[in-house]
């Protein structure tokens, strides 16, 4: 049986079966990256939901498995040359997934390349700036109130992302063209979650972007995409 013990965060949410991935998460955009990407893969995996606040992502368990304090973050017990291996952020989550199965991610070398460009432009800008666009469209918009322009300078940088989405996505399927990868799984609970959570729909101009919106919609409608927008449950 894997010995899971130097991870300090199995002692407060222990691992019932310490053999598979253990998923530290949320169901937030960042969050359901990895819980899409495991059911897509048929990884077996056990889900530990992890809350806000000081004794979820600030508490000095799951800080000893991710420094920032931030969900995702797995342990997975047959990691390289079989050892236990910790990760955090979704993007690095992602790639090693991917590569551990050789799935979601091209094995032609150019073609893979090209997936991890894509997979940087959400997490260096898709991310940061719909993440900023929510805090002041719905969180943070009544101290903004007289002062429009951080409002409206990260709304004007998500509408300029998706039109590069949207560009991309003209004839496509999807991000690398026919083929479902880990471009769409990190992109897209994103460009989902500026609406559902932060209602910007509007805000955003998503009727602008059919493509976006077309290839959202697809992503949408696979049976692990659906179950992992739910996982971590609420207890």
């Amino acid at each position: 049986m894997a010995d899971l013990s130097s991870f300090p965060i199995t002692q407060k949410w222990p691992a019932k079966n310490p053999e598979i991935i253990q998923l530290y998460s949320l169901p937030t955009p960042n969050g359901v990256k990895v819980s899409i990407a495991l059911e897509e893969l048929g990884l077996a995996y056990e889900a530990h939901r992890i809350e806000f606040g000081p004794e979820g992502v600030k508490s000095p368990e799951f800080v000893s498995l991710n420094p920032n304090g931030r969900i995702p973050a797995i342990i997975d017990p047959n990691g390289p040359d079989g050892k236990p291996i910790g990760l955090f952020e979704s993007g690095a989550i992602l790639v090693y997934l991917a590569e551990k199965t050789g799935k979601l991610i091209p094995a032609d070398p150019a073609a893979r390349y090209e997936t991890l460009c894509w997979v940087m432009f959400q997490m260096s800008g898709v991310g940061p700036m719909f993440g900023q666009f929510g805090h002041f469209h719905k969180f943070a918009a009544d101290k903004v109130a007289n002062n429009s322009y951080p409002a409206e300078r990260y709304r004007d940088e998500s509408k300029r992302l998706l039109s590069i989405l949207d560009a991309r996505l003209k004839d496509r399927q999807f991000i690398m063209g026919n083929d479902y990868t880990i471009a769409d799984i990190t992109t897209f609970p994103w460009i989902r979650g500026a609406d559902v959570f932060y209602g910007g729909r509007e805000a955003l101009d998503y009727a602008g972007f059919p493509a976006v919106m077309a290839w959202l919609q697809r992503c949408l409608a696979r049976p692990a995409v659906q179950k992992g927008l739910e996982i971590p449950a609420k207890a």
